[in-house]
């Protein structure tokens, strides 16, 4: 049987890989600590659920909808909008989809053709470059260090820049640093790419995921201008616990908007009706819940931050959002005399069963990526069994 050459060089997702295995091995009957999961672990709140039961009862959702989503539904989007971004968008100006990731999916394959860039700063979560290969264009990374909080500058991306460059891909708070652009930093990224006619794709899925007082700015709403120059890619999955919903929505230009809805049409077609009357009731709903996961992820940051930060030959930078802690681990695996960071995480999982994720496919290979979307007894524990882990390393 023949395999396309686009699937022959398409990388797996390191996450889901990781997640798989610790699935596997706790089937197996191993006390695995799975760090590896890119979700909340709390379930969906009541008044959500509730919202779906009543549809379901009612029959409300037995049938198709729009492909680019039920009209209720964008009017929740665009309500959300105004009250987060200050900036108004029309109906046409939104998409729903099958999740933020096939929102970003549909983008490129409406933006991209052949040969076309896309600056990608590093690290970044792992489904982008895949992405933009899958719309045959090139992903151009970007690489930014633990110095400046892995945040890129508009020096790298004017060397960065191109006559192909179609878009840039921005991720604040990142997926996996948990680092936050502040509104200088933005307002400058911005700028450049409204002089370069360069697209923003600006990816607030964690943007309510901050803590410890801080305040992740949007990109499109630091100027009209920018706005106009910016596509939102967002969804319900992380701030309202709710990742196998599978909802996730774009904000921007009119033309890209209807691009991606006519992938969509020929591709998933709608996305699931129950789980659009169900986003209404997140997005406009008690938000109760939403400060009460907030909180708890916070408190879980503060506790294990430190711990983690004084693990031999670990270097980390105290994250502002998202909920991952991505530490270097360059000397720990140095004074065990690796030189690989997916082996080292494979050893680690194997002598001590905690699982993280590899930093190689972030881009990052002498980092590895932890959730802290656990409770604070497994946090602690996986703490133990990785300094024993580089301890016994040394031996």
């Amino acid at each position: 049987m023949k395999i396309s050459k686009r699937i022959q060089n398409l990388e797996p997702s390191v996450t889901l890989a990781a997640t798989a295995k610790v699935r596997e091995l706790k089937a197996q009957g191993h006390n695995v600590i799975g760090l590896t999961v890119g979700e909340p672990d709390f379930t969906t709140p009541d008044n959500i659920e509730q919202a779906a039961i009543e549809a379901i009862k009612s029959g409300a959702v037995s049938f198709y909808t729009a492909a680019g989503g039920i009209p209720e539904l964008k009017e929740a989007i665009i309500q959300v909008t105004k009250r987060d971004y200050e900036i108004d968008v029309k109906p046409n100006q939104v998409i729903v989809t099958s999740g933020a990731k096939f929102a970003l999916y549909a983008l490129f394959q409406t933006i991209l053709d052949k040969g076309d860039e896309v600056i990608i700063p590093t690290p970044y979560w792992v489904s982008y470059g895949e992405q933009v290969k899958l719309a045959e264009g090139v992903p151009v990374f970007v690489e930014t260090v633990l110095e400046t909080d892995y945040k890129v500058t508009v020096e790298q991306l004017n060397a960065a820049l191109t006559d192909k460059t179609q878009a840039l891909m921005l991720n604040s708070p990142s997926n996996p640093t948990g680092m936050i652009y502040n509104e200088k930093e933005l307002r400058a990224i911005g700028e450049w790419a409204v002089e370069n006619d360069v697209l923003i794709i600006s990816d607030d899925i964690y943007a309510r995921l901050v803590y410890n007082g801080k305040h992740a700015p949007y990109m499109a709403a630091i100027s009209d201008e920018i706005a106009r120059q910016t596509i939102i890619i967002n969804g319900v999955s992380k701030t309202f616990a709710m990742t196998g919903w599978r909802i996730g929505y774009a904000i921007g230009n009119a033309e890209i908007i209807k691009g991606m809805t006519d992938i969509v049409s020929q591709s998933t077609s709608n996305p699931t009706a129950v789980s659009q009357v169900a986003s209404v009731e997140a997005l406009l709903g008690d938000q109760s819940t939403v400060r009460e996961m907030r909180i708890a992820f916070e408190e879980r940051l503060n506790t294990i931050y430190p711990k983690v930060a004084a693990l031999p030959g670990v270097t980390l930078k105290k994250p502002q959002g998202a909920f991952y802690l991505f530490p270097n681990v360059k000397g720990a695996m140095e004074m065990g005399g690796y030189d690989n960071v997916t082996t080292w995480v494979n050893d680690l999982l194997e002598q001590e069963h905690v699982a993280l994720v590899t930093g190689e496919g972030f881009g990052a290979p002498e980092n590895v990526r932890m959730s802290y979307s656990s409770s604070m007894e497994d946090l602690e524990e996986a703490v133990v069994r990785i300094r024993r882990f580089i301890e016994n390393s040394q031996k």
